[in-house]
């Protein structure tokens, strides 16, 4: 069995909401401990809201924890300065749902994968090479390099993110909801591609999706969240199969299939659990960021 890569312990965040005058603390992560080996995928699913994007921007020390530790390689994070954290840092990086957040609009494509080889001090020759060599590992010609982010399709456009993603040869990826902002047939090619990437480069992913459809594609392993917690994790096929929490029963039971239609009753009867305001006064748990 492969080692793990990276894995979080006790993480915790709250973000302060309100005004000065009445600041309130809403609880986005509570708790949330997990692991991913090497080349290995974990899907983590929930509803908006559940706090599944602020665990992946803890991993990527995006943000800081109230509490609790992220370890990479042996590593822990927060006990890294900021030349050695920079170092660690080309060994994982984030794919956005929105390629355009990781782009420079105003940059060509060329000089937008040239940055990140530029900061690591690979420029010139070797630079052009590596460039053009990520087009080609992400499916893009060559002519892609003199285009603009704007020039180019959407799915396009999260190619280039991709090979953004992979310039330093990391080797741990968070996909925040990747193919979400997508069409259903251009999100089967970037699942195809980032499925062949894992397996060419042994990459391991984090895969942050509200999407359960797209779990049993990529990913043996699955977490669910539910109000910043981990309510429960197993292998996808167990988990979507025969899930033991409410929780993801009602995730399951929302997902449309062709074959039969939604039990709208069972969901309806569900919807003043799962939206009901908290009105707790100090930390509200049930509120996240």
């Amino acid at each position: 069995m492969s080692a793990v890569l990276v894995s979080a312990e006790a993480l915790v965040k709250r973000f302060r909401t309100g005004g000065l005058m009445r600041a309130r603390w809403a609880m986005a992560v509570d708790g949330v401990s997990l692991s991913i080996r090497e080349g290995e995928t974990l899907a983590l699913v929930g509803e908006s809201g559940s706090g599944k994007s602020t665990v992946a921007r803890l991993l990527m020390r995006l943000l800081e924890p109230d509490a609790g530790r992220v370890m990479f390689e042996g590593q822990d994070l927060a006990q890294l300065g900021p030349r050695s954290l920079s170092k660690a840092r080309q060994r994982f990086q984030m794919v956005f749902q929105d390629p355009l957040l990781s782009l420079n609009p105003r940059r060509a494509i060329g000089d937008n994968l040239r940055r990140p080889l530029a900061n690591a001090g690979i420029r010139g020759t070797e630079a052009d090479d590596r460039t053009a060599a990520l087009l080609r590992d992400v499916g893009l010609g060559a002519d892609t390099a003199a285009r603009f982010p704007g020039e180019i399709s959407g799915g396009q456009c999260q190619r280039v993110a991709i090979a953004r993603a992979l310039a330093l040869s990391p080797r741990f990826l968070v996909l925040d909801e990747p193919v979400s902002a997508l069409d259903v047939s251009v999100q089967a090619q970037i699942l195809d591609l980032l499925l062949d990437l894992q397996e060419s480069r042994r990459l391991a992913y984090l895969f942050v999706t509200h999407d359960l459809k797209l779990v049993r594609l990529m990913a043996p392993q699955v977490a669910v969240m539910h109000r910043g917690r981990l309510v429960e994790r197993g292998t996808s096929e167990s988990v979507l199969s025969d899930p033991t929490h409410s929780y993801t029963q009602s995730l399951l039971r929302g997902v449309l299939r062709l074959d039969a239609p939604p039990d709208w009753d069972a969901l309806t009867a569900e919807l003043p659990q799962a939206e009901a305001p908290s009105h707790q006064a100090s930390i509200p748990k049930g509120e996240h960021a």
